[in-house]
């Protein structure tokens, strides 16, 4: 068979819980790509300059980080991560609505933050419970939840692209004296360093900007997601005043799989007590435990977490500030083929991550990861060669996007292999992860200012360190598992002694009523 048939049993019996989790990274996948299309409209509504738009990117990123920082709070108890869940799934729904309401930088920020940290919560809580579900396992359950949130991500671009505006929106005020062309043939014509960019409303017959359309669609197709995870509580009789019918019987395959991993459920739940569980960052840190473990369990943490800050810092950058280096010089794109860039990006790693699904099962996490960061550093070498080149432009963004795509999710399953599932591996490179979006947006935002060919350059650097920094890993893990096997045969030494003991006494007991 293509898959094995445990792991299909294992989805079987978690298939709702499953899609539930896949569901709310598709809200995730909405919210985290439409600024790079919309960039340019967003920032003529909020009358801004393009230095000043860029940190709402910042405000997104840095409560996503929070977000993701206290989410593991939520993760005490199944009703307070689904409700969890449901409020930030429909948060989300809420800020799209509102985002076209929002006429300067301000509360377009705030509206971003808030959305920020519903997402947070959305990447903890749904990476937590996959990887709690399917322990194991979970490496091809955790590419199939990030495919969902390249395929929102996919979506949401789509979208957005027919309301762009080719030459303006129309927010008049009486002292506008620039126009949206002004800013359009700037960015063709000359360097972003030499100009102070300031999007100001274009004189009375442009183009109106009806971006805020593709806004209210998106979040009409969100809308079933929170009324799927409230479904779910009602499937779970976790909704105090409404109580659901009887649950389902299981059937034999089912029940026997039950009883089998009872008693290991048990094991688990005992080993994630004792080292702290996957809870949230700061909880981690507090575990009175971690005094007893060696320097290579902490370097994990810290490397896969770098690992990640560097490759998700990448997806972040490329997706927000691919559109702005199409319509800057040498390239000048025209506005509408530059928002497919950040289209063929999100589809790339959506199909990466859907490909990565029967790769997970084949091969192991470490070579995926190896193979990704390598194609990641080769394909933005070539877009730095080859920075004036349109096609290579389209190309080399689908290849960038498909060798990013799986280093997430393969991450998360090699480090929480590598420490047992005992530590607390998931909430620390979810939070990484969300911290090098927010730090490696502003970054690019502001070298990118100094000329287009920064942005290939900055790919190449970033990718560079962070393929660095897994080589360190790897060396750490080593290490780790050195521990281990030293750490279990020292235990089997001092366990040895005492059955002996226990046995040369039972002879003896045994002996003493035949003398007598």
């Amino acid at each position: 068979m293509f898959l094995d048939e445990r792991i299909v049993t294992l989805f079987k019996r978690n298939a709702h819980h499953t899609l539930t989790y896949w569901s709310v990274f598709f809200s995730f996948g909405l919210c985290i790509a439409f600024l790079g299309p919309t960039i340019l409209d967003l920032q003529c509504q909020t009358n801004s300059t393009l230095s000043q738009i860029t940190w709402v990117f910042f405000a997104q990123q840095f409560c996503l980080l929070i977000g993701s920082s206290i989410a593991g709070v939520f993760e005490k108890t199944l009703f307070r991560a689904l409700s969890a869940l449901f409020v930030s799934a429909l948060t989300i729904s809420i800020i799209f609505a509102i985002i076209p309401v929002c006429n300067n930088v301000l509360m377009l920020a705030i509206a971003m933050a808030v959305s920020g940290f519903a997402m947070g919560i959305i990447d903890t809580i749904a990476n937590i419970q996959l990887v709690t579900i399917y322990q194991r396992d979970s490496a091809v359950f955790l590419q199939a939840l990030h495919f969902f949130i390249g395929f929102g991500a996919l979506v949401s671009p789509l979208i957005a692209d027919p309301f762009l505006s080719e030459t303006g929106c129309g927010n008049h005020t009486g002292n506008a004296t620039e126009t949206t062309d002004h800013l359009r043939n700037m960015l063709k014509n000359s360097p972003i360093a030499g100009h102070d960019i300031t999007q100001l409303p274009h004189p009375e017959g442009g183009e109106e900007s009806n971006v805020h359309y593709a806004f209210w669609i998106m979040a009409l197709i969100n809308l079933p997601v929170p009324l799927a995870v409230l479904f779910l509580m009602y499937r779970e009789q976790l909704i105090p005043f409404c109580p659901s019918g009887t649950p389902r019987l299981l059937d034999k395959d089912e029940l026997a799989m039950e009883n089998q991993q009872g008693a290991e459920g048990t094991d688990v739940e005992q080993k994630e007590h004792e080292a702290g569980g996957h809870g949230d960052i700061f909880s981690c840190c507090r575990n009175d435990n971690l005094s007893g473990m060696p320097v290579s369990f902490f370097m994990i943490h810290i490397l896969g977490g770098g690992v990640l800050f560097m490759t998700d810092g990448i997806v972040g950058a490329y997706a927000g500030f691919v559109y702005t280096y199409g319509v800057s010089p040498p390239l000048s794109l025209p506005n509408k083929t530059a928002g497919y860039l950040a289209s063929i990006f999100w589809a790339a790693i959506t199909v990466g991550r859907l490909l990565s699904i029967p790769l997970a099962y084949r091969f192991q996490p470490v070579r995926l990861l190896m193979f990704s960061l390598a194609g990641a550093i080769v394909t933005c070498l070539m877009l730095l060669i080859f920075y004036d080149n349109r096609p290579f432009l389209f190309a080399g963004t689908g290849l960038c996007g498909l060798f990013l795509s799986c280093i997430f999710p393969c991450m998360l399953a090699y480090t929480e292999d590598i420490l047992d599932y005992q530590g607390c591996a998931t909430s620390v490179l979810v939070t990484s992860a969300g911290m090098g979006e927010m730090v490696m947006q502003v970054v690019v935002g502001s070298i990118i200012q100094k000329g287009s060919y920064s942005f290939p350059l900055c790919g190449v650097v970033i990718a560079c360190i962070g393929f660095i920094l897994f080589i360190a890993l790897l060396l750490f893990s080593r290490m780790h598992q050195n521990y281990l096997t030293g750490t279990s045969k020292k235990s089997t030494m001092v366990e040895e002694p005492a059955t002996e003991q226990n046995g040369s006494a039972k002879t003896e007991q045994k002996e003493e009523p035949e003398s007598s």
